[in-house]
């Protein structure tokens, strides 16, 4: 890999873990708020698909990249 590519994939990981990390902060202020406004199931689904949703995006890029070699 040149140094150009590292560095892009770098910043993107960075870029990745941070969005996330900001949803996983906020998270608990989130599901609170649907479980009182709406229901417990809402929260439920909304907390399930924030976590597979971090999974996916690693699962997405490392294929792509497998692709673009």
């Amino acid at each position: 890999m040149t140094g150009k590519t590292n560095s892009s994939a770098m910043i993107a990981a960075i870029a990745i873990l941070l969005g996330f990390g900001l949803l996983f902060y906020i998270m608990p202020t989130i599901t609170l708020w649907l479980a009182n406004h709406y229901s417990v199931w809402a929260a439920a689904a909304f907390d399930t698909v924030a976590v597979l949703a971090f999974f996916l995006i690693f699962w997405l890029r490392a294929r792509y990249q497998r692709r673009h070699r």
